[in-house]
């Protein structure tokens, strides 16, 4: 079978299982004795077993099925949820992540997890870490269930003996499906089909009539002469979805002909079977039952029900391009509609821009994405460092609904990162300073998202020891970042804002997470790129607030059009503060910078002509039209011709090509064909 055409479905939900096994069990840990989330985390582990092993990917389905078994013995009470334990199961989770990133980047998902298999099968056997007394051994439950195991007729016993002289083995097969398994008779006739590969099935029980009509519990028997190792036979019968549980023992004639002598407890149910093959219409059998199950579940599941589509991201960026060519045609028949003054034609442009317009609201809003994809992988993370660092820390995420374009939920991960990271490190303290201050020994961070206009806030909140004022003032005058003079006219605000400088850090000792301040001058930047801004507020000894401001998307933005000459640039109103028209009269010179007294502020002005070389005849005009930007405290007067109005425009790269053009962030189309030049204050300000 052709399995690439499944590579990129095996790919996504393989994510999505591993970041539900993270998920639960860090709720796990919380809940040591709640069975149902370890149902929840065995189910996704099950299934990403199935997936892979279908798939071929054997070191995933390998690692999965050592990890499966523990998650088993911990369902059944044999074993007690430890932090320990969790830290192995959370170790293959990470490999079994390592693996399938390997195989989405076109490898083959090969990774050696000797080491973590042989510690979850000392988990497992109960070597490693102590098991509950209920601890039942592999032998005692071959004995437990050796009361339902199969009889045999003469002519069975007769094949048996046969096969035995041609070297076959003969195994007894028990076989467990999940206790919420759907489509029992499907999963019945997949390990039958199996079987009848490795060779001849003697017989079954209960019936194959019973098997069909789903009339057992979960387990069921079977007889199979093959000449396959036995290993091998359970091994395979552990790839089929939805099997829990498989014991295979080898049998020997005499064994079976001893047996055979007395009378079972379950005769009844082990009916003499000469051909245990199932028969050609269990196909149908598994339609009728998926119709019965759509039919009784769609009442309860209709708000559930899967309405939605994987759609890869070039297609939409293809779609999105697409539509960047309507809008220029739609330009050209507006102008040549108001050259015609035709009313029919004028009516069917009217349209067409109506329609358009509802066009770019869909596509946008198709690469929106919830904030959760990002925030997802924190909760790990925070328990991981919390750990490392001997502190007690919940991490609280309000709003992973909130949705952001994909463009900047591709960005904004790692800044998150980092500041967590230095909440974690420096922000919160360790339980017995925390004790000692009067605070629960467990700190709290909250990570929320919220939407305010057409820009997400994203907020990093710590209830620990706060940005110390002398700390940061010694350390920022230390490093010539301020002066004396003008450190003592910091308020708290502009103090803890410091920490955002290059190179700045608090840190006594550099540690392996991070010191307060390493790298946020980076994390700051990050964010002004993609037209944001990050904020500081802290107390000291009661905790800290980072707020990031971001647009809604970075595919579409709000610009003001201005002339320079005969060309045409966009400013981006993020980073306006207004426009204005001022005098030559005004413009002062200081220190070899023509600025302006804006209310009583000195604004350095940067001439846009001479910055991007445009061609013009030289004038010396009374007024001049000034656009007012602002990046953080710091302030530029862009001087231009004219102002020709606001709009919003669609954003599109420049390429590797003019990736390093000086002050231009991108290009877009305008409606009249024109290509117009975005503006980037950020680098003209720095």
């Amino acid at each position: 079978m052709d399995t690439n055409q499944y590579l990129e479905m095996f790919i996504e939900e393989s994510k999505e299982h591993l970041q539900a096994c993270n998920e639960h069990l860090l709720e796990l840990e919380k809940n040591p004795e709640n069975i149902a989330i370890v149902n929840e985390v065995f189910r996704s582990a099950h299934t990403l077993k199935g997936m892979s092993a279908t798939m071929g990917y054997e070191d995933i389905a390998n690692l999965t099925h050592k990890m499966e078994n523990v998650l088993d013995e911990i369902r059944n009470s044999r074993l007690h949820v430890t932090a320990e334990l969790l830290d192995v199961v959370f170790v293959a989770v990470d490999q079994l992540e390592e693996m399938v990133l390997d195989i989405a980047a076109g490898g083959k998902g090969k990774l050696d997890v000797t080491d973590t298999v042989q510690k979850l099968h000392k988990i497992e056997t109960g070597e490693e870490i102590p098991v509950a007394a209920t601890t039942i051994e592999p032998a005692v439950i071959n004995e437990v269930a050796q009361d339902n195991w199969l009889s045999y007729d003469d002519y069975e016993l007769t094949v048996i003996e046969q096969s035995v002289e041609q070297d076959f083995y003969t195994y007894e097969i028990s076989v467990k499906l999940r206790e919420d398994c759907l489509l029992k008779a499907a999963r019945v006739y997949m390990v039958f089909e199996l079987l009848e590969k490795m060779g001849d099935v003697i017989k079954s029980s209960p019936s194959v009539e019973k098997l069909e009509a789903e009339d057992f519990d979960e387990i069921f028997y079977v007889a199979l002469v093959t000449n396959e190792p036995l290993e091998d036979v359970q091994k395979k019968l552990m790839k089929v979805s939805e099997v829990t549980e498989v014991l295979v023992k080898s049998v020997t004639l005499e064994q079976l002909k001893k047996r055979n002598n007395f009378e079972l407890n379950n005769v009844e149910e082990t009916p003499v079977i000469e051909n245990a093959a199932v028969p050609v219409e269990q196909q149908q059998q598994t339609e009728e039952v998926k119709s019965a199950e759509k039919s009784t579940s769609s009442k309860n599941n209709q708000a559930q029900s899967s309405k939605t589509i994987r759609v890869n991201i070039e297609r939409l960026d293809i779609l999105m391009n697409l539509f960047e060519e309507l809008v220029i045609d739609r330009g050209r028949l507006q102008s040549i509609s108001e050259d015609l003054h035709n009313s029919e034609l004028d009516e069917t442009v009217e349209r067409m821009s109506r329609i358009t317009g509802d066009l770019q609201n869909i596509i946008l809003n198709m690469r929106m994405v919830p904030v959760e994809t990002v925030f997802n992988r924190f909760p790990r993370m925070v328990r991981q460092l919390a750990r490392d660092l001997n502190k007690k820390i919940n991490l609280e995420v309000v709003g992973a609904e909130t949705e952001l374009d994909r463009t900047v939920i591709d960005e904004i991960g790692d800044p998150l990162v980092h500041l967590i990271r230095n909440s974690l490190d420096h922000g919160v303290e360790s339980p017995e300073i925390r004790l000692a201050n009067g605070k629960p020994e467990e700190g709290t961070v909250v990570l929320r998202a919220y939407h305010s206009g057409n820009h997400v806030f994203i907020e990093i909140e710590d209830d620990g020891a706060g940005i110390n004022r002398e700390k940061v003032l010694k350390k920022a005058i230390s490093k010539g970042i301020v002066s004396n003079e003008v450190a003592q006219t910091l308020n708290d605000k502009q103090v803890a804002e410091l920490i955002l400088s290059s190179g700045f850090s608090t840190a006594d000792v550099i540690s392996d997470v991070s010191g307060r301040g390493v790298g946020l001058d980076v994390v700051k930047t990050t964010i002004e790129s993609l037209g944001g801004t990050i904020d500081i507020s802290s107390t000291e000894g009661k905790g800290s607030l980072f707020s990031i401001q971001l647009p809604l998307t970075l595919s579409i933005i709000s610009v003001m059009l201005v002339e320079l000459g005969e060309e045409i640039y966009a400013i981006p109103l993020s980073s306006i503060i207004e426009t204005a028209i001022i005098r030559s009269s005004d413009i002062l010179n200081a220190h070899n910078q023509k600025v302006i007294d804006f209310r009583g502020k000195v604004v350095p002005l940067v001439f846009l002509e001479n910055v991007f070389d445009v061609p013009r005849e030289s004038s010396d005009d009374e007024f001049h039209s000034v656009v007012l930007v602002r990046k953080g405290d710091k302030m530029a007067g862009l001087v231009v011709d004219s102002f020709i109005g606001q709009q919003e425009i669609v954003l599109k790269s420049l390429g590797a090509y003019l990736s390093s053009v000086f002050a231009i962030s991108g290009a877009t189309i305008l409606g009249n064909g024109k290509v117009a030049l975005i503006v980037d204050c950020n680098a003209l300000i720095s």
